[in-house]
């Protein structure tokens, strides 16, 4: 007896306790439904703002990376992004399935601006020597400040990819829209940063990076607009974030061109062997 009064005790605590949370999701739905939440000062602009269209070479499943772009695109980096940004999981010598020979590989590391850090195991100090091909490009950091984003895998982190990167580098406006401060008047940018529509929460502590007309001179005579800088450098992060898409693209191309073989060959097996048999 004593044990079935147990049994309906936990059986009643139970039933109670799902009844609460049943109470509580119904009256959540309820509270969605009958008062929406306001939309944020973000939602409102990001609903307007749809990412720019901007095209390249890499796009879809037949893409392949246009080298002079890349080089183009590393060469906007180097001059203009590396000083703040690091792409840690790049390599110098990976620079070579963009075209560059080996010399050239080597001449970029050793002339890189950072250096790679060395310990002296005697001493306990640090200093510095020059990178090489095997070095991966040495990682950013401001003391007191810590580092600013990785590039390496932005392209893949972020919905839109070369897309939101073009977007943000060239979606930089002077001032914040008179109907965004009149609707939410809180949402003034604060100084020190930069209103921008596509960024997250549509102020951003980096300046405004793309500013000119031959801000960066090509070496392959391209001329340098803001424009084309900016798809350049897009480019070039949607090769960083993933190197190997052509060589995945061929892989699934074949893979699908055997799959679609072997189908055939199945069907056509089925119909030989199944040929005298009534069905």
């Amino acid at each position: 007896m004593f044990s079935l009064f147990i049994r309906s005790i936990k059986f009643l605590v139970g039933a109670a306790f799902t009844g609460v949370l049943l109470w509580a999701l119904l009256w959540t739905v309820v509270g969605l439904v009958t008062s929406p939440p306001e939309k944020t000062a973000e939602e409102w602009v990001h609903e307007t703002h749809e990412l720019k269209e901007v095209s390249f070479a890499s796009d879809g499943p037949f893409g392949r990376f246009d080298p002079r772009q890349i080089q183009r695109g590393f060469q906007v980096y180097k001059e203009v992004c590396s000083s703040c940004h690091s792409l840690s999981l790049v390599a110098f010598r990976d620079l070579k399935q963009l075209g560059y020979s080996d010399a050239q590989v080597k001449k970029i590391a050793k002339d890189w601006a950072a250096k790679q850090p060395v310990q002296d195991p005697k001493a306990g100090t640090w200093g510095e020597r020059d990178n090489t091909p095997a070095d991966h490009i040495p990682h950013v950091y401001y003391p007191g400040q810590g580092s600013p984003p990785d590039l390496s895998l932005v392209a893949k982190a972020r919905h839109g990819g070369g897309a939101y990167i073009y977007s943000l580098l060239t979606g930089y406006e002077d001032k914040q829209p008179a109907e965004l401060l009149k609707n939410f008047p809180g949402a003034k940018t604060p100084d020190g940063l930069f209103y921008n529509p596509y960024f997250a929460n549509l102020n951003i502590a980096m300046p405004e990076p793309l500013k000119s007309t031959g801000q960066v001179t090509y070496l392959d005579g391209t001329v340098a607009t803001k424009d084309q800088m900016a798809k350049d450098v897009s480019a070039f992060l949607v090769w960083t974030a993933e190197p190997t898409m052509q060589a995945r693209h061929r892989y699934g191309v074949a893979v699908v061109l055997f799959l679609l073989f072997a189908t055939i060959l199945g069907f056509g097996a089925y119909r030989t062997v199944w040929a005298g048999v009534k069905h």
